[in-house]
């Protein structure tokens, strides 16, 4: 039994926009029966201690295309933790293009962690995420953000990072913190290829973000800083789900087949061999999932940052290598220049005076 759980329902398979960098596969209308959300969620609650907290995502396609869905999913997923002793917590990540009532009732939610997809700096953003007949979005995802602050509504900004972005990452972040987002999570395309060249500047650019990560604090966040710098201090940490990978952690396609994490769904079909076992209609609970292994490497094992570098997650790995156990360079490049920069940054404010630290 698990303490805790990460249940993600991918709602449907649809999206209104055709980002050009998009994983998730094929954009077909194949929404999660009510039946196959509500058995994940029962049997994820099954597999809870007594007091255990469920930690149920939507995700897609884009999920408020089936907001009505997702609300019937959450309010299911309410009295089913309220009636066996357990908690709920959840997760939405969101293009940000749909504000129907039952998006904005969900997105609003005091209980979901919400998160809004945008690349940084307007151009940037456009140049990738559009609408199916090449409409921008960028303004339309920040009227959305601009009224989520309004509301006094907490999110984080995702903000995809590629080879023909990564030299705007820094002015995309300070962009994104004019506009009022206090918490920004960049994210790598670990899906397209990355030239040594382009990770000479992602490592440049890593080195610039630092500053202005040091220079926000604390009001705001940029979590590749931030959760090393957790790591490195040793402060306590909100315990998380991931990166279970079928130990703790389960994905559902709209057709009830089950994933160790949602990004690997894609088109859900017979060849991937990421699938798992069974379906969500069958079964009592998710135990017996085995764990896989973590980091098989050899150069793992030696290096110096192992204890605070994040290439554990199986998915990621997988994506870079065909391996869950092995990270590639990307991913090595990214964890030893973060942790190196938050330790000069970290140095720099101990270096300076305590009446001027606001300043700095």
């Amino acid at each position: 039994m698990y303490n805790r759980f990460n249940l993600t329902l991918m709602v449907n398979h649809a999206c209104n926009l055709r980002c050009t960098y998009c994983y998730t596969g094929e954009k077909v209308h194949r929404p999660m029966p009510e039946d196959v959300g509500e058995r994940a969620i029962d049997r994820a609650v099954a597999s809870l201690t007594p007091g255990g907290t469920l930690n149920l995502g939507f995700f897609g396609g884009e999920p408020m295309l089936e907001a009505h869905r997702a609300r019937h999913f959450m309010e299911y997923a309410r009295r089913r933790t309220a009636a066996t002793g357990r908690r709920l917590t959840a997760g939405l990540t969101t293009n940000g293009t749909i504000v129907t009532p039952d998006a904005w009732s969900l997105m609003t939610s005091p209980d979901v962690n919400l998160a809004i997809s945008h690349d940084g700096l307007p151009a940037v953003h456009d140049a990738h995420r559009r609408t199916l007949d090449g409409g921008e979005t960028s303004d339309i995802v920040l009227a959305t953000m601009s009224g989520l602050l309004d509301a006094g509504k907490d999110f984080t900004v995702v903000m995809t990072v590629r080879p023909d972005t990564v030299e705007f990452l820094v002015s995309g972040v300070c962009f994104l913190r004019k506009v009022g987002v206090r918490q920004v999570t960049p994210a790598l395309d670990l899906w397209t290829a990355w030239t040594a060249g382009d990770r000479e500047r992602l490592a440049e650019s890593l080195i610039r973000l630092g500053e202005v990560w040091r220079k926000g604090l604390p009001e705001f966040s940029i979590s590749w800083f931030d959760e090393k710098a957790a790591l490195l201090m040793r402060l306590p940490r909100t315990a998380c789900g991931r990166c279970g990978f079928g130990d703790g952690e389960v994905a559902v396609a709209p057709s009830g087949n089950l994933y160790p994490c949602e990004r690997l769904i894609g088109d859900d079909s017979e060849s991937n061999a990421m699938r798992l076992p069974g379906n969500a209609r069958t079964g009592v609970h998710f135990l017996g999932f085995p764990p896989a292994p973590v980091r098989a490497s050899a150069a793992c094992a030696a290096c110096p940052i192992r204890a605070v570098c994040d290439t554990t997650c199986r998915c990621s790995n997988y994506v870079r290598t065909g391996r869950v156990d092995r990270p590639d360079g990307l991913l090595c490049l990214l964890n030893k220049v973060c942790v190196r920069e938050v330790l000069r940054q970290l140095h720099k404010m101990r270096s300076v005076p305590a009446y001027a630290r606001s300043e700095n």
